[in-house]
């Protein structure tokens, strides 16, 4: 059996990996990068998400080497208030996982490749990037640029999990729908307990019409605890500007005021995009995660539906393998995963940003009530939590079967 090549080995990639050689699936992974990348990226792993991962048998670790919450909170900056609280505790009669779990990806994708490694079927290959793509009448040909020269593979299916630059998007000529925000994001990550000024919660969104931010808690690769701070940045700041130490520590100290100064130990500035793939699948090649769509991180559900995306696609795959349905059964998969993305995904993190930045005081005092209304009716507040938590869009994809 010719193995299912898969372009990219972030975290996606490698649970699509993992999912199909569970299966018996011979599969072939091909990163570009030296290693996982341990910027800060993702962290927020959902509900709907960790029950997926128990399946793959990942669950366990992730919470073991993440940070459990249950709760998150929106503040008005501007005044110090808190808006309004929401607990996944309300989700305790829908899930086996009733909050999110602050994992950062780079863990999700190192823990995800070792188990790969029980797998003879299983490859992840770094320093080797898909370059190019030919489809043949019942395969995928890749050519694969390593250190050593250029190869040519040979696949059954190919996969593309290579970003929001996706070479394979590129390759099939899809659009990708959307567009670019004009200001770039930025996430300064200190040692600093900022718990201590936000105490009881590690997931807090500070709403303001000129500086908002939001503010989180991850675990750190020693288990300490570090603090992630994202903002959004001017038009006119180039980035030695906005990387500068005294523009850094005057970020911060404008957001959580404190004695002393930050101990920042990453800075990360990137573009930030609300992008959807024309189609998910052309012939036997197909895109899943941020080669597919991306979006802005307010509410930590790109990497989510990524992940969502590989246990559907790998499950219709893994039944056209078996010979259990037609080849035409894999055309469900762009036919659902996309329009969920625009429905749960894109319209909530565009949501999400407008009402963090809303400049308009009347649309922010409406903002705000509804938000509280929200939490305090507990009918409300399981609804909001169940669609936050994408435990919503697993079941509009269920009652689609």
């Amino acid at each position: 059996m010719r193995p299912i090549l898969i372009a990219g080995g972030g975290p996606v990639g490698v649970v699509t990996a993992l999912a199909l050689a569970r299966q018996g699936i011979p599969v072939h992974v091909f990163e570009a990068e030296a290693r996982v990348n341990d910027m800060p990226r993702a962290a927020t792993t959902h509900a709907a998400t960790l029950e997926m991962l128990e399946e793959l048998g990942l669950v366990d670790e992730v919470i073991r080497r993440g940070l459990v919450e249950p709760l998150f909170r929106v503040w008005d900056r501007a005044t110090g208030s808190l808006m309004a609280e929401f607990d996944f505790g309300m989700l305790k009669n829908d899930t086996r996982y009733p909050f999110a779990v602050q994992c950062e990806q780079h863990k999700l994708a190192n823990m995800t490749i070792e188990r790969l490694r029980a797998f003879p079927h299983a490859t992840v290959e770094f320093s080797a990037r898909v370059a190019a793509l030919t489809q043949t009448g019942d395969g995928v040909e890749a050519w694969v640029e390593t250190q050593d020269g250029t190869r040519k593979v040979v696949g059954s299916y190919l996969i593309g999990a290579d970003g929001g630059r996706s070479t394979v998007r590129k390759a099939l000529d899809i659009g990708f729908e959307g567009y670019t925000h004009p200001e770039r994001f930025l996430i300064l990550t200190t040692t600093f307990d900022i718990g201590s000024k936000y105490p009881g919660c590690t997931r807090n969104y500070l709403s303001d019409p000129e500086d908002w931010c939001a503010l989180f808690k991850v675990s750190g690769d020693d288990g300490k605890g570090l603090w992630r701070v994202l903002s959004t940045t001017r038009l006119e700041q180039t980035e030695a500007e906005l990387f500068d130490p005294e523009a850094t520590e005057q970020r911060l100290q404008k957001f959580i005021p404190k004695d002393g100064r930050y101990d920042i130990v990453h800075r990360n500035l990137y573009n930030v995009h609300q992008r959807v793939a024309a189609s998910f699948r052309k012939g036997r090649v197909f895109l899943a995660g941020d080669a597919a769509h991306v979006n802005n991180p307010l509410g930590g559900l790109g990497l989510n539906f990524g992940i969502h995306d590989a246990v559907e696609l790998t499950s219709l795959l893994g039944r056209v393998i078996r010979r259990e349905a037609d080849e035409s059964v894999l055309d469900l998969y762009d036919r659902h995963r996309r329009p969920l993305n625009i429905e749960f995904v894109q319209q909530q993190t565009i949501a999400n940003k407008k009402r963090m930045e809303e400049k308009d005081a009347a649309a922010r005092a409406k903002n705000f009530e509804q938000l509280r209304q929200t939490a305090t009716d507990p009918a409300a507040h399981r609804a909001y939590m169940l669609r936050a938590s994408l435990i919503e869009s697993v079941r509009r994809r269920a009652a689609a079967q």
